[in-house]
């Protein structure tokens, strides 16, 4: 069962100010895997992650098209920790759950699509690795 810490909830959503940005990772349809920084990183429930893709027409959205397995990290040294969230990442089109995603992002990232012209995407947990271990899992 996976149920994010306290700890987890508010390192996730402090990351971009913190100045430790979450990194995503996510595989194509070439099997080619592709990092990127995600400052809209978020949890969204006890066993969700969510994040506002800006560009509709960007890789991420294409990846994740063809293989909704994804990968999140966060490490800040600076409080020994480090987690990682494996999950499968679905586009959202409800409007609440848009609006909810959007308003949650950092203010710089809805500053940078201030017309809400991007796209909700909630990544469902199955596993959190933290230090190596498997510490939850669906």
């Amino acid at each position: 069962m996976i149920v994010l810490t306290e700890e987890m909830r508010t390192a996730v959503n402090n990351a971009l100010d913190d100045g430790h940005p979450v990194i995503s990772t996510s595989v194509g349809g070439d099997g080619q895997p592709s990092l990127a920084f995600f400052g809209s990183t978020q949890v969204y429930s006890d066993d969700q992650l969510a994040v506002w893709v800006r560009n509709r027409e960007g890789g991420f959205l294409q990846r994740i098209a063809s293989n909704p397995h994804v990968a999140f990290l966060y490490r800040n040294p600076d409080f020994s920790q480090m987690w990682q969230f494996h999950g499968r990442a679905r586009v959202v089109d409800d409007q609440q759950a848009r609006d909810t995603i959007y308003d949650n992002s950092d203010k710089r990232e809805r500053d940078r699509d201030p017309d809400r012209q991007g796209v909700a995407v909630v990544i469902d947990l199955d596993r959190v690795i933290e230090r190596g271990q498997v510490t939850m899992e669906r």
